[in-house]
């Protein structure tokens, strides 16, 4: 890519465009980052993180050292940049459809700003069509810009390795926006994957969904083996020890977070609600703090006792509460148990948690959400619900 070629990211101090920005910052690129968020951009300007992600702080520093990063709140400081990639929240609504208003509106608050010649990268996980629709958008303005759709694959806390070592993905309607998105995403890797920009639409969905269904396999037979009184790990580690056809097998947990149930949806939505599998997988990884609770009152009153939940955030070493299935147990808690507390060593969003020590000195029972590896040494001297079996033989009966 030509030194002077330049990047803006909308959406650029969030969990996707923030690490995707500091990752061609660092590659020599100009990069501008465009958030709405005034209080995230401050923050990002004095060099602090608003998330974790490993190895980014170094990077942050290193950029905005260097100058290769700037901030706004402006749509203005997009119109400079020749690549302009839109990262903005996909959600479902309140009856679980796609709701593609997020990225319109934000290509809308900035169209002004967008001119003939620029290069629009579309980075938000997007129902089948969106990007369609935002071509004839810019067509209807007048403008004769390009349009690609470059699906992000990133793990939360993983992306500053995984934007270089995961293939891209790349797509556009014509030859000269697949070169272009091919040229960006090259600062990053050698491995480009061209797909049809449909296809490139479905292939992230179908990332999702597929990870979301095995999540769900491994729940719903984590419950057969339980109420088998068979302990679901050991089972699980005699199948997937030396055994190929099984590696890929996930352990039980809540499975949650802002993508992969959502995503599946919107599979189910595109597909007329025909999709049976998905529909199953939100059922049972729904359910598993429902079956949960069941399974407490089985052996517990609860109804005396304080009940310890360690972990709030959606995954392990994550500060991210988004949609995480631990605030649904946390409501079933407090429907049953005369206390429930909480805690978390990576979340700061949440004002009702708990210091770890009190957690545990003043709880009669602990579940596990999250399994933070800060928890991993754990020897509790209550009863413990540890569904992955972080401390090793806890589980439940």
């Amino acid at each position: 890519m030509p030194a002077d070629q330049s990047v803006a990211i909308v959406g650029g101090c969030g969990r996707v465009g923030l690490p995707l920005g500091l990752a061609l910052a660092d590659a020599g690129l100009q990069v501008a980052l465009y958030d709405i968020n005034p209080a995230a951009v401050d923050q990002v300007r004095a060099g602090k993180m608003p998330f974790h992600e490993d190895g980014a702080d170094e990077v942050l520093d290193r950029v905005l050292a260097n100058g290769r990063l700037t901030l706004s709140t402006d749509p203005e400081s997009v119109a400079p940049a020749d690549h302009v990639v839109v990262i903005v929240g996909t959600p479902v609504d309140e009856h679980l459809n796609p709701d593609p208003k997020f990225v319109l509106t934000a290509i809308e608050r900035m169209l002004d700003h967008l001119h003939d010649g620029q290069h629009l990268v579309l980075r938000s996980t997007v129902y089948p069509g969106v990007t369609g629709m935002v071509e004839r958008m810019l067509q209807r303005s007048g403008r004769a810009i390009d349009v690609s759709f470059c699906p992000e694959r990133i793990a939360e806390g993983k992306a500053m390795e995984e934007l270089r070592a995961l293939p891209q993905i790349v797509s556009g309607r014509t030859p000269r926006a697949v070169e272009r998105a091919s040229e960006l995403f090259g600062a990053l890797t050698d491995s480009i994957i061209t797909l049809e920009v449909e296809e490139a639409e479905l292939a992230k969905l179908f990332t999702n969904t597929w990870r979301y269904i095995k999540f769900a396999a491994a729940n719903q037979l984590f419950m057969i083996a339980n109420d088998f009184g068979a302990d679901f790990d050991r089972i699980h580690s005699a199948m997937t020890q030396d055994y190929p056809r099984a590696a890929d097998m996930p352990g039980p947990g809540l499975a949650a977070g802002p993508c992969l149930l959502k995503d599946t949806m919107q599979l189910a939505a595109f597909n007329n609600n025909n999709f049976t599998l998905g529909h199953a997988s939100m059922m049972v990884n729904e359910g598993l703090p429902l079956y949960l609770i069941a399974r407490l009152e089985q052996q517990y009153d609860l109804a005396p006792m304080t009940v310890g939940l360690l972990g709030m955030a959606f995954k392990a070493e994550s500060d991210d509460v988004r949609d995480s299935l631990s605030y649904k147990l946390k409501r079933l808690l407090k429907l049953k148990a005369h206390r429930v507390l909480c805690t978390d060593p990576y979340v700061t969003t949440d004002d009702d948690l708990t210091p770890l020590d009190e957690v545990l000195s003043q709880s009669d029972l602990l579940v596990i959400g999250a399994p933070h590896r800060a928890y991993a040494d754990l020897d509790p001297s209550v009863p413990v619900v540890d569904v992955t079996n972080l401390l090793g033989g806890r589980g439940i009966t």
